[in-house]
């Protein structure tokens, strides 16, 4: 459990323990005022509030993770697949998509050409030339097309979940999409191509508590989702790698 839990649960423990010595006193004979037995009622009745309000805030937090680590196995579900239709339509068509009814298009319809590359070589006319006749050869590597898959058997065989990828699992509304992003950034003097597909936490717990929400989307740690969003790639560098942390994937 995050430190979070064991914090609240200390502090309801030193708090309550203030209290019950602060009972203890109260109803010894040290303390003496007519007043004692409203007193006694009145702390006891606190406790008892403090004690509920705090528990139920630490069953709240837990109630929200357990649901939190739902919620986003199925997002990210979804984005390793919209990677890896990204990453299929770069390799064949040289650059990333941005429009989801192309992509899945491009699905349906496009094929990976399947190739074998082998080392051969042959006769270098301008060496043998160069060395008076006497033959000399080049080593080349011929690459043999050998046919071709569809995309979509490829990657999702009889699956047709393609087509509904970039609805967010699970939001308010069955309708909301994932912002898709795609372009080219310089490097090293080369246009590189890039993509960016994400969703912001809450759009994926529009139910929750807001304030445990802005806590999430601060979060910062390397067993939980860093920053504001589920997102996979990167409009600002090379990357086609996801946000989440491996724990989130291991069922996958």
């Amino acid at each position: 459990m995050p430190l979070s839990y064991y914090l609240q649960i200390f502090s309801l423990i030193l708090v309550l323990s203030i209290l019950f010595g602060l009972l203890y006193w109260i109803n010894s004979d040290a303390f003496q005022s007519k007043f004692k037995k409203y007193i006694l009622i009145t702390l006891w009745g606190f406790i008892a509030v403090f004690s509920y309000k705090t528990i139920d805030s630490v069953y709240e937090v837990i109630q929200f993770d357990d649901l939190k680590e739902v919620r986003y196995q199925r997002v990210i579900k979804r984005l390793i697949d919209i990677r890896d239709s990204e990453l299929a339509h770069r390799s064949v068509k040289g650059q990333f998509e941005s429009n989801w009814d192309s992509l899945v298009k491009f699905i349906e319809l496009d094929s990976f050409t399947l190739t074998q590359r082998r080392d051969s070589s042959i006769l270098d006319k301008e060496m043998t030339k160069r060395y008076g006749g006497v033959k000399t050869y080049k080593d080349i590597v011929i690459v043999d097309t050998l046919g071709f898959v569809s995309v979509k058997d490829s990657l999702f065989g009889a699956d047709n979940r393609y087509t509904k990828m970039m609805y967010v699992p699970g939001a308010e509304d069955d309708n909301i999409k994932f912002e898709l992003k795609s372009g080219f950034i310089e490097q090293n003097g080369l246009d590189i191509p890039v993509f960016e597909c994400k969703v912001d936490k809450s759009v994926i717990l529009f139910d929750q508590n807001i304030d445990l929400i802005n806590k999430e989307n601060l979060v910062q740690s390397v067993d939980g989702v860093n920053g504001s969003s589920l997102k996979v790639g990167s409009m600002e560098e090379v990357n086609t790698n996801g946000n989440w942390p491996k724990n989130y994937t291991k069922n996958q």
